[in-house]
C-alpha cells in the first residue's frame, strides 16, 4: 500500500501492507485487504475514553469477545461480535484514557 492520501472516504491512513483506516476525527472505518474467507462487511471502530470499562460493559451487555484489547499504531483496541453476528471494534487512542 501507499502513503496517505485524500480521496472520498476521507484521509487514509495505511497501517501495514493489508490494512488501512480512514483518518477523518469522528467516525473512522477500517479496511483489511487479506482475507482469504472471501468479503466480509466493513469493519465499524468505535472510539472511546477507557477501553476497560467498555469492555465490561458490551460484555455486560451481551456481546462476545472474539479478540482481546491489543495494542496497534496509534492506540489499543478489541473486537467484540453483537448478538446480531456483526463484528465491531472498540479503540481508544493514544494520550485519550479518561475515567
Amino acid at each position: 500500500m501507499s502513503a496517505p492520501r485524500n480521496d472520498t472516504l476521507g484521509r487514509l491512513n495505511y497501517v501495514g501492507p493489508t490494512y488501512a483506516a480512514t483518518v477523518s476525527g469522528d467516525v473512522d472505518v477500517g479496511f483489511q485487504a487479506d482475507n482469504p474467507g472471501g468479503a466480509k462487511p466493513p469493519l465499524p471502530v468505535i472510539e472511546v475514553g477507557n477501553l476497560e470499562t467498555s469492555l465490561e460493559q458490551v460484555l455486560a451487555a451481551g456481546a462476545v469477545l472474539i479478540a482481546p484489547i491489543f495494542s496497534f499504531p496509534g492506540g489499543r483496541r478489541f473486537h467484540v461480535r453483537d448478538p446480531g453476528g456483526n463484528e465491531i471494534a472498540v479503540m481508544q487512542p493514544d494520550g485519550k484514557h479518561q475515567p
